[in-house]
């Protein structure tokens, strides 16, 4: 049977009825901490407090020890290092890593249902290849946890992702059974526990984000559908459009074509008229009787006598 959190953290509290649902159960070892949440990561991961702690997460990411700076940080870096006193090289610049744990990750990350470890870095399209400082990590936990949903923590890198991608107590106790230096992690997140207040204001500052950033990524992909859609619209329509003019060009060319048609046909009755005109002259000419005339023309031109009338 899979041992409960409260026999590995006694502090846990016994669960009161009338509490906020997900405040209890994290409180009473329903569920286990976030710790993606703000107050939770800035305790646990804070450098000053726990130093060691934070270059372990990155070292088991990154593969080396190193110094991590938001983006937003370098121009701060390079004061600092301008104002240490000594001579400044850019070489004293460190690599600035963004991490991002995404805890829901977007669409485009779904692609790739066996990586959960992205990294990118900056490169030239035409293969030069220098040196920059911004490098990116991008990690979907939630494909994290669907690929080791049949597997153990592999490494150290595996356990780090655990801590915060899980809140399920049987994976959290298989962490702190493989890795037990992660059991003080989860006693300070339990001790701050303790400050109901705090936390309660803290999981409701942290549910009302979620639920705001959640309503925000359905607009946005609302949004992206509705431009795309509009785009395939105006692009049918510029289809449309093009089909309507060619349309339009070849009614154009059909309209000329028939007036050339009837032009034609009326030159060649006048042309007919003339040719059987002029026999008659002809047989006229030669004193032949009218009916004979009439009779020959008719056979020759294959008309009827109304039609040799016309041309008397």
């Amino acid at each position: 049977m899979t041992k409960g959190l409260k026999e590995y953290f006694p502090m846990i509290r016994e669960r009161e009825e009338g509490a906020q649902e997900e405040f209890l159960n994290v409180c009473t070892g329903v569920k286990g901490l976030k710790f993606l949440y703000d107050g939770f990561f800035k305790e646990i991961m804070n450098p000053e407090y726990v130093p060691g702690r934070f270059n372990d997460f990155l070292s088991s990411l990154m593969g080396q020890r190193c110094a991590c700076y938001s983006a937003d940080l370098l121009l701060r870096q390079y004061k600092r290092v301008r104002g240490e006193g000594r001579k400044f090289s850019y070489r004293d610049i460190r690599d600035v890593y963004t991490i991002v744990l995404f805890e829901r990750s977007p669409e485009a990350f779904h692609g790739y249902p066996d990586t959960y470890y992205h990294y990118f870095e900056q490169k030239s399209d035409t293969g030069l290849e220098m040196e920059f400082l911004q490098k990116y990590l991008f990690i979907p936990l939630d494909i994290f946890r669907k690929r080791k949903q049949n597997e153990g923590i592999m490494d150290k890198r595996d356990a780090w992702l655990t801590l915060f991608a899980e809140d399920r107590p049987e994976r959290i106790a298989e962490l702190i059974e493989a890795y037990p230096e992660f059991r003080a992690v989860y006693e300070e997140g339990y001790g701050i526990c303790r400050n109901i207040e705090g936390v309660m204001e803290m999981f409701s500052k942290e549910l009302y984000e979620l639920d705001r950033n959640t309503v925000q990524y359905m607009i946005d992909e609302m949004q992206d559908t509705i431009d795309a859609q509009r785009d395939e619209i105006d692009a049918q329509k510029g289809k449309i459009d093009v089909q309507k003019n060619e349309i339009d060009t070849q009614k154009g060319t059909i309209d000329k074509q028939q007036q050339t048609i009837e032009k034609m046909h009326i030159e060649h009755e006048r042309l007919r008229h003339q040719t059987i005109a002029g026999a008659v002259s002809l047989l006229r000419s030669l004193n032949m009787p009218e009916q004979e005339i009439i009779t020959r023309v008719c056979e020759q031109y294959q008309i009827d006598e109304a039609e040799v009338h016309k041309c008397f």
